[in-house]
């Protein structure tokens, strides 16, 4: 598996619980953009209608040579999970409160493009205060480390 794209936002702001591992529904120049890494997960998040999980907001951009055969770049993408994955995640997300997020866009040994979606619960503003102390007491540690040998 080979990672195309992240999504680091989602990591910060969010506590990431539970992780699926998705296939994808998209045009012959989705997959072509997506391979040239085309692609951005900043605003985008899943959503269950009708007993089916979309992706929604995820902007793939145009391929330049499809010319006039080209893909809107935001339209909904439909995300392929078993019934049972879909059923836990509306049961969740009804009871709870929880959200679908995408974490990565990878591309598979075989050639198919997958999706990470993760069941999320959002963090609080002290949550995200005490992530980045730790983050830069980690630096500074390493750094101290580095100077020492």
């Amino acid at each position: 598996m080979r990672v195309i794209a992240k999504n680091k936002k989602a990591y910060f702001n969010y506590e990431i619980l539970e992780a699926y591992e998705a296939g994808i529904s998209l045009l012959g120049s989705e997959v072509k953009s997506i391979r040239e890494g085309r692609i951005s997960l900043k605003e985008s998040y899943g959503e269950i209608k009708k007993g089916e999980v979309f992706l929604i907001n995820c902007h793939i951009s145009p391929y330049e040579a499809a010319n006039r055969f080209n893909h809107p770049p935001l339209r909904e993408r439909k995300l392929l999970l078993h019934r049972r994955e879909i059923k836990r995640l509306t049961g969740k997300i009804k009871e709870r409160g929880f959200s679908l997020v995408p974490t990565k866009v990878l591309i598979s040994d075989k050639g198919n493009v997958k999706v990470e979606i993760a069941l999320v619960k959002g963090k609080r503003t002290y949550q995200k205060k005490e992530a980045i102390k730790e983050r830069d007491r980690e630096r500074e540690m390493r750094a101290e480390l580095k100077r020492v040998r």
